[in-house]
């Protein structure tokens, strides 16, 4: 096995890593934004949910609480561990080959 090719496995893994973690900083930006009630008029706001509904789609009504703040923390929260758990330990079999 070359050098260059346990490097490129490396920076695979990083690169994976990396998406995870933003598409779990999304869900958790949004999960912010709803619990101090940010304008969604506003572009940042708009763009971080639209993100996080697409991101969320198949977890975001997948719990029914009564409380519409525990159905975004739960819905929006499952997705940001699921990807970060998903992404890291995807990136950490490419960064063992």
């Amino acid at each position: 096995m070359s050098p260059g090719y346990r490097r490129g496995s490396h920076s695979a893994g990083t690169v994976v890593a990396v998406i995870a973690d933003v598409m779990a900083v999304i869900l958790g930006l949004w999960i912010v934004m709803y619990l101090l009630e940010a304008n969604r008029a506003n572009d940042l706001v708009r763009f971080v949910h639209d993100a996080a509904d697409w991101l969320a789609a198949w977890s975001r009504d997948l719990f029914t609480f009564d409380e519409a703040w525990a159905r975004v923390v739960a819905g929006y929260g499952l997705a940001a561990v699921v990807y970060l758990f998903v992404g890291h330990a995807v990136a950490a079999r490419l960064g063992r080959r």
